[in-house]
């Protein structure tokens, strides 16, 4: 098997601290996207999290970075913050059918992230995970599932993402459970630990152990990794050094 490539990026593009530490001053708003497509490789689409999109919008966004350049489209919260799962399907619809295939081969993974109070119920998360589309438009679809609870910690949960081919998100977090998932031919990680006191976010250490671990999971696919949460304005930092590290 060929090796996977491997995507470092940022949660979005609009961040107004970013403007000045990472953004040069005086760029417009409307070149950020561009400006983000220049210096990383993948992002995250927070904004299908909270409300439905124009087709317009995606085609917009991939037309505004180069070849390569990916996006992983986080989906929508009517989707997965609900009580029962398996009554989720035609919210699903609506979040695939909204134009994300305007993206074509800037479409990354599908990122379905469910609430930290959310328990894994075998029977209700399988019910959903038959839900997940393979394909819209004619692109094939990659899934991966964040879940935030312990519950999800249990060989049955992992066996069903294997069988349903959706990867699990290892989450670098204080609270969140860091639960690896079998081989799915990719993977993806939302690293949520940056520091203010650090220039990059988290240290040099750090960032080069994060380096070792994408390679390593790169002998067997495709990898995303996402700098997150924590001190958001070192994000960008973060994941610039380690394309630094990478390279």
């Amino acid at each position: 098997m060929s090796a996977g490539r491997i995507r470092i990026g940022i949660g979005g593009w609009t961040f107004e601290p970013w403007r000045g530490t990472f953004y040069p001053e005086g760029l417009r708003q409307k070149d950020e996207l561009a400006y983000v497509g220049e210096h990383l490789t993948a992002t995250e689409i927070n904004a299908t999290y909270y409300g439905t999109q124009k087709p317009a919008s995606f085609a917009n966004w991939a037309k505004a970075v180069p070849d390569g350049f990916q996006f992983a489209v986080k989906a929508s919260r009517y989707c997965t913050n609900r009580r029962v799962l398996e009554e989720a399907g035609e919210s699903i619809a609506k979040f695939t059918g909204q134009g994300i295939a305007e993206l074509g081969d800037r479409l990354g993974p599908i990122l379905w992230q469910f609430m930290p109070t959310k328990k894994f119920d075998a029977d209700d998360f399988g019910a959903f995970l038959k839900l997940l589309p393979a394909s819209v438009g004619g692109l094939p679809l990659r899934h991966a599932l964040e879940v935030r609870h312990e519950s999800f910690d249990d060989p049955v949960f992992l066996a069903m993402a294997r069988d349903a081919g959706a990867a699990v998100v290892l989450a670098d977090h204080d609270e969140y459970p860091a639960i690896e998932g079998h081989d799915v031919g990719f993977s993806y990680a939302r690293l949520m630990r940056t520091r203010e006191s650090e220039a990059t976010g988290y240290s040099a250490e750090e960032i080069e152990g994060w380096a070792d671990r994408a390679r390593t999971l790169a002998r067997k696919g495709d990898v995303y990794a996402f700098f997150i949460s924590g001190a958001k304005v070192r994000a960008p930092a973060a994941a610039q050094a380690m394309i630094v590290a990478l390279r």
